[in-house]
């Protein structure tokens, strides 16, 4: 079956991996297909955090079984995006949480109490004979024991626990990795583009680009899955007939190198595995990765504003001094600001245009892009064989669909949010610039 994908961030990069792997003909259609360097916007910027207890909010506690069965799938999809020989940085030491004062820790405990009661902790159970893992439950830890994992930290922490399941993976390495497995593959194309219009004719969607040399490219596919992120309000055709109640989410990160000077004899990094953290009631995280990087962030703002306050850095330079005091000697080397798609219950939009069947949608992860990325991508796997009305899955598919997976496509539903479009006397025609 001929597959377009639009987007080629982590979950339209993840998405194509599947659909190829099933057998099927994948066209990917982006910008900066040619310069993997540069990146998508969301994923370029992402720390990468797989953590289902972690990442869970008060307000999004109805998330916690799609996140939990998305990191259980994380392991089969970084084996296929590693088939092409790159390393995705996938890392499984786990994570702390931890309170810098009293009301921090408290607040630590309160948070995954309340996901535990919305049932986050009610995650699909692996299918006979598979090898899906289940998140451990987070533990209390004493901060003389953390000091002695972490001597790094600081000494004056009120409150830990340990979550031994919130992994990591490092988005710009694994775009990379599956970037470069697709690319040498004789069934992956890839079409650089700078606008798209999408039309599902008859059995067939028709997809027209303009690349980026501005010349048209009519592509014509059995199914085509939008993994535009906030790029596709700006997608033309079919998809604006259903208008998705997109916001941009910001959030600035900072990217660190951790000096040789710092480390006792024998250390390879300041940290051993990630660092959430509570200081003062924000939220900040350091995540190590190999070679002596360390990413910093946790900001999240709506304010519209696509460059990066002064504040913001300053915040998270200042919170993260008071959980790891060397990081004022650490060299500042990126600060990155970027968008993520929020919807307004911050759960992905996943699912077929109600008048167009063979078009699917994919977007509006949030701050869960990467974590998300296994599901979403096992979502659309699922949903294309059914537009093109395949009798099952084929034995290269991977995971088994399951009645828990079927329960979450109603979390999901592009439609839930349904407004009628604008008419075309009252608005102008809708502006097709690509996709991230």
């Amino acid at each position: 079956m001929r597959c377009v994908v639009v987007g080629a961030g982590i979950v339209g990069l993840a998405t194509a991996v599947r659909l190829r792997d099933a057998g099927h003909e994948v066209t990917v259609i982006a910008p900066d297909l040619d310069a993997p360097a540069v990146g998508d916007a969301a994923t370029h910027a992402a720390a990468g955090m797989l953590a289902p207890l972690g990442e869970t909010q008060y307000s999004q506690s109805g998330l916690g079984a799609l996140l939990a069965r998305s990191w259980a799938l994380t392991g089969d999809l970084v084996a296929r995006i590693e088939a092409g020989g790159a390393s995705a940085g996938h890392r499984v030491e786990g994570a702390w949480l931890v309170g810098a004062e009293p009301a921090d820790a408290r607040r630590w405990r309160e948070t995954l109490a309340a996901v535990d009661a919305a049932g986050a902790d009610q995650a699909p159970a692996a299918e006979p004979g598979t090898a899906l893992r289940l998140p451990r439950p987070v533990a209390p830890v004493t901060v003389a024991a953390l000091r002695r994992a972490e001597p790094a930290l600081s000494p004056a922490l009120a409150g830990a626990l340990d979550a031994p399941d919130d992994d990591q993976l490092d988005p710009r390495r694994a775009r990379a990795a599956a970037l470069t497995r697709l690319a040498a593959d004789d069934g992956v194309h890839l079409v650089p583009a700078r606008a798209v219009t999408v039309h599902q004719v008859g059995e067939e969607v028709e997809v027209t680009t303009a690349g980026c040399a501005g010349t048209a490219q009519p592509i014509t596919a059995d199914v085509a899955v939008l993994a535009a992120g906030l790029g596709h309000a700006a997608l033309g055709g079919d998809p604006a007939a259903l208008p998705l109640p997109l916001r941009p989410v910001h959030g600035d990160i900072l990217r660190l190198r951790v000096p040789a000077s710092l480390l006792a004899p024998g250390e390879e990094h300041l940290l051993s595995r990630t660092v959430r953290a509570l200081v003062g009631g924000r939220p900040v995280y350091l995540v190590p990765r190999a070679g002596g990087g360390l990413v910093l962030g946790a900001t999240s703002r709506e304010d519209r504003e696509a460059g990066t306050p002064a504040g913001a850095v300053l915040d998270l330079l200042e919170d993260a001094a008071r959980i790891l005091p060397a990081i004022r000697d650490c060299l500042l080397e990126e600060v990155t600001t970027r968008a993520r798609p929020g919807s307004p219950d911050d759960a992905p939009f996943l699912g077929p245009l109600p008048d167009a069947p063979r078009v699917i949608v994919c977007t509006g992860h949030h701050r869960h892009g990467v974590l998300l990325a296994a599901w979403s991508a096992h979502a659309a796997l699922e949903l294309v064989r059914r537009a093109a009305g395949e009798p099952g899955r084929p034995g290269g598919a991977g995971p088994a669909w399951t009645a828990a997976d079927e329960g979450l496509l109603d979390l999901v539903r592009p439609d839930r949010f349904a407004v009628s479009a604008p008419s075309a006397e009252s608005s102008p025609a809708p502006t097709q610039e690509v996709p991230a």
